[in-house]
């Protein structure tokens, strides 16, 4: 008997690029067919709080508090260096504004918040706002400074715009480890074997994409919103890499790290729970 399992990913041209293949079938997982669900990274947050998907990205902010229910896939997340949120200001901000000011940030269960709070606790006036409006924001003064994920990391410049933090850069001297931003999730539910043949899957279907770009980068452009060819090929470029395809044991090792920081700050609560399906 055939089974149809949700997939819930963003737009976003990395996870685009990472699904096409399985969505399209062009890889195959016997007995099992993918309906997927594309949404904006911090309303998949939501939904798996609310049980919704079967599988899902998510930030790892969010798994903190959705270890019971799901299990984390080593294959088609975003970990890696150099790829961390930054905060941006208007030119000649000092970093104390940050305290006084407002932040628009783009989740309370995005990576790039919990990565904040783990910087400096006391920098608590942040306004919610999804990622693609807080650029603006900044530039027309609505806000002090923008918390940015994605393909704003190469397009703030164009606001007129800098950099006053570089959260990832912090996080790597702090931890001496990549910086794990979303995984892929599996329900605890749907039982371990089911969630290796996906984990599998994604696997191919991320090598399909290296082994097929032009046709992989069409799908790619269909969800991206008019950005800019560069832009789309940076943004893959930076959040798809080896890690996407394995976390191996320095990726497990970061994401444990990042999740003993905020369990310390009681940021989220702790878990029996492995991170990985069992049984």
């Amino acid at each position: 008997m055939n089974k149809t399992l949700t997939l819930g990913y963003s737009p976003c041209p990395n996870d685009t690029y990472i699904f096409y293949a399985l969505v399209r079938e062009k890889v195959t997982v016997p007995g099992i067919t993918f309906h997927e669900r594309l949404e904006d990274v911090e309303t998949l947050n939501q939904l798996a709080l609310d049980g919704t998907l079967d599988l899902t990205k998510i930030s790892y902010h969010a798994l903190g508090h959705l270890r019971e229910r799901y299990a984390l896939l080593h294959s088609g997340g975003a970990l890696g260096r150099g790829c961390g949120p930054l905060i941006v200001t208007k030119p000649g901000t000092p970093i104390e504004d940050l305290r006084s000011g407002t932040i628009a940030i783009p989740g309370k269960l995005t990576t790039a918040w919990l990565l904040l709070q783990l910087f400096d606790r006391g920098l608590n006036n942040v306004v919610v706002m999804t990622f693609d409006r807080i650029i603006q924001a900044v530039a027309d003064g609505t806000v002090t400074a923008g918390l940015i994920i994605h393909e704003s990391r190469f397009t703030y410049p164009l606001y007129k715009l800098e950099m006053l933090l570089d959260l990832g850069e912090w996080w790597e001297r702090y931890s001496s480890l990549p910086i794990p931003l979303g995984g892929i999730l599996g329900k605890r539910s749907l039982g371990k074997a089911i969630l290796v043949k996906v984990e599998n899957a994604i696997r191919e279907s991320l090598r399909y994409a290296r082994a097929h770009p032009e046709e992989v980068l069409s799908y790619v452009k269909e969800h991206s919103q008019e950005m800019d060819e560069t832009v789309m090929k940076s943004h893959i470029d930076l959040y798809v890499n080896d890690f996407s395809c394995d976390l191996g044991d320095e990726g497990v090792a970061a994401v444990q790290r990042l999740f003993n920081e905020a369990e310390k700050r009681g940021i989220f609560p702790s878990s029996e729970r492995p991170l990985f399906a069992v049984g």
